[in-house]
């Protein structure tokens, strides 16, 4: 009987915690938001185009070789000995996987 309440409270635990991580949708409001975020703050550093600047650029075209979840880790980690600051603070891992993809498609230009 313990084993049976055992069992159903871990499952219940894995299913619950499969859910929210698999509801990574981002906002309209928060999507609004980020957009802002990097042409204002990232901009400062890869320039207002993001063409570059004290940043590389970071444009779909100079970002072909760069996988989404390289973008991500760099996004919420920095670039040690760089300028890169790590963003984990202002955005969760969604967001910044968001981000990522957005700087891949071009959304930013």
């Amino acid at each position: 009987m313990k084993l049976t309440i055992l069992l159903i409270f871990c499952f219940s635990f894995f299913i619950s915690n499969t859910a929210l991580a698999n509801k990574s949708e981002i906002s309209k409001t928060r999507q609004k938001e980020l957009f802002h975020i990097v042409k204002q703050d990232c901009g400062s550093c890869h320039g207002m185009t993001l063409k570059g600047g004290l940043g590389t650029s970071i444009l779909p075209e100079d970002l072909v070789n760069k996988p989404v979840n390289f973008l991500t880790y760099t996004i919420m980690n920095g670039r040690p000995g760089t300028a890169m600051p790590p963003w984990k603070a202002i955005f969760s891992q969604s967001e910044a996987k968001w981000i990522a993809q957005q700087l891949k498609q071009g959304t930013f230009k």
